[in-house]
């Protein structure tokens, strides 16, 4: 489970995907797939959350990692450059940001 706390030193990547009310379950299938079957089981890996609005047009996701390193090993890993062209294909657009913790209230 993901914890948010300003004293973890930990890698927090937001990833948004722009998708349509007719391919937002199948993106959401191949991501709950992907993280089942491979990132979780990555080193470094903490955690991870998935979210969809209300309208089906928006995902997002929030992961935890131990180190920067370890999400951009698992980004260049040909398993998931696969999954990632087949992500693609789902949705307008999608942006992985990494961010650092900075306040939690």
């Amino acid at each position: 489970m993901p914890r948010i706390d300003a004293a973890n030193d930990t890698q927090t990547v937001i990833t948004t995907f722009e998708c349509s009310p007719g391919t937002c379950a199948d993106l959401l299938d191949a991501l709950k797939a992907a993280y089942a079957d491979f990132i979780s089981r990555q080193e470094g890996f903490i955690a991870a959350g998935l979210h969809v609005n209300d309208a089906q047009t928006r995902i997002a996701n929030y992961s935890q990692w131990r180190r920067r390193e370890d999400f951009q090993a698992m980004l260049r890993s040909d398993e998931m450059r696969r999954r990632n062209r087949e992500i693609a294909a789902m949705c307008t657009r999608f942006e992985p940001v990494m961010y650092d913790v900075v306040g939690v209230f």
